[in-house]
């Protein structure tokens, strides 16, 4: 920021990289004084080509001299793959400079036009600046494809898709979601170079994705007494395992590639379902005064607003009071993304008209659940762990999405229209979409037809 003009010359129009090999690069590099059009006449351009060419020499040095550093420990020197990266991107840097895009020889070979190889060896001779007839090493690497992409590792592959890959999925997370989307699939990474080793991602062999499906089948169907895991817990790994591939493959231009862990999935054969809430058990035990002994406001008031609305239980955790609409005619709760904040699907966004337990327990909640917000994770373990004690749970299959099922079986039961429940649920409705789903009197209307009573003095 100092010499914003760092390295930049003038001549005419024409605006030039010019800068002195320094001292004690000079045995790595033949050049002297390395000058060089940068083709525009516009200083920000100039400036921005300047930037390029001077990380690139920049990073060119410092390879080439740690390459050649006699003294360097046995560490030091395990450090290749570092310098293998600062070459490469070194000749990304310089080719982009000279506006062209850097590709390896061979792709250069079966993609690059006669006319663009001509242009591309044009500035190798023009920018090498040394004696007629030679050229510089690093100039002809960068503009003829000499440098090989460095192979990340399957753990630095991994890196890369989360922080750069698959940032477009990650822009509406919370930080606890963030975490969660990364945890599930650090731990089929973590299984995968456990079994196979931390090896370069494109030396992935059909065998070694075989040797995984074939660990994971192991624990499917265990032969020492151990509880057998389920088919989508091996599915969800072996998935991952097979986009963190594709995805990888399509970043470095290889999207033609076969992955390795194409067609590997096991069949499943006991899908879990989740058994609803009957009628009479939610009014006989849940809406009860004292049914859930002291749990706090917050969690309680989350449980009765579960029971009329059929939220998913982060969709209530989350709420701002933006999202709580208590002054209209009819009070709704305003389900939808947020920035910081992603919810399951589109078809999720909806507005849900509050009725009976849910409406009051709302009303005592107007600013939300701060307590439980982004962090569904502690409420849900909460929440089961007081459904257990209570014995709130008719059977060991129940859990407290069983709210969310109740919901949906009662709107069928009652005869309540397809479309209407599936806005109410927040589901995706293949059916083409006519008007808005109702008004909001018609929709607290419809919800009126399955309402639970409850005790007056239930909230004490």
């Amino acid at each position: 920021m100092a010499k914003p003009d760092r390295y930049l010359m003038l001549r005419g129009d024409r605006w030039y990289y010019k800068r002195r090999v320094p001292e004690k690069y000079r045995a790595y590099d033949e050049r002297d004084i390395i000058k060089q059009s940068l083709g525009t006449d516009s200083r920000e351009i100039a400036r921005l080509r300047r930037d390029a060419l001077e990380q690139a020499d920049n990073d060119y040095w410092a390879a080439v001299a740690f390459n050649n550093d006699e003294t360097a420990s046995a560490e030091q020197l395990a450090q290749v793959r570092g310098v293998l990266d600062r070459k490469y991107q070194a000749a990304c840097s310089r080719a982009l400079a000279h506006g062209f895009i850097y590709s390896p020889a061979m792709q250069l070979v079966q993609t690059a036009d006669v006319g663009e190889l001509v242009d591309r060896v044009k500035v190798v001779t023009q920018a090498s600046g040394i004696q007629p007839g030679r050229v510089h090493q690093a100039e002809a690497d960068a503009l003829l494809g000499g440098i090989d992409e460095p192979t990340l590792t399957v753990l630095e592959a991994f890196d890369l898709y989360c922080d750069t890959i698959a940032v477009g999925d990650l822009l509406n997370k919370s930080p606890k979601q963030k975490k969660s989307w990364k945890k599930s699939k650090q731990r089929a990474i973590n299984y995968f170079v456990g079994l196979c080793g931390n090896k370069p991602i494109l030396e992935i062999t059909r065998s070694d994705a075989q040797a995984y499906y074939n660990w994971w089948a192991e624990r499917l169907l265990p032969t020492d007494g151990q509880k057998p895991l389920k088919a989508n817990t091996a599915n969800r790994d072996l998935g991952n395992m097979r986009t963190l591939c594709r995805e990888y493959f399509n970043y470095i231009g290889q999207e033609t590639r076969d992955n390795p862990f194409r067609l590997l999935s096991f069949k499943n054969t006991s899908p879990t379902e989740v058994p609803p809430f009957e009628d009479d058990w939610v009014r006989s035990k849940i809406l009860k005064r004292g049914a859930l002994g002291d749990l706090n406001k917050e969690a309680l008031y989350i449980v009765y607003t579960l029971i009329e609305t059929g939220c998913r239980p982060s969709e209530v955790a989350n709420l701002l009071p933006e999202n709580i609409i208590l002054d209209a005619e009819v009070p709704y709760l305003d389900i939808r993304p947020r920035a910081g904040v992603e919810i399951k699907t589109q078809s999720s966004t909806r507005k849900i008209p509050l009725v009976g337990v849910s409406l009051e327990a709302m009303k005592r909640a107007p600013h939300g659940f701060p307590r439980y917000r982004d962090k569904g994770d502690a409420l849900s373990q909460l929440l089961m762990k007081e459904f257990r004690i209570h014995k709130l749970f008719p059977t060991d299959s129940h859990i407290i999405y069983s709210f969310r099922h109740s919901f949906e079986k009662r709107m069928l039961e009652a005869g309540l229209d397809y479309d209407f429940r599936c806005l109410m649920m927040g589901h995706k409705n293949t059916r083409p979409k006519y008007g808005d789903g109702g008004s909001m009197k018609f929709r607290q209307e419809q919800l009126l037809k399955i309402v639970h009573p409850y005790p007056k003095d239930i909230f004490g």
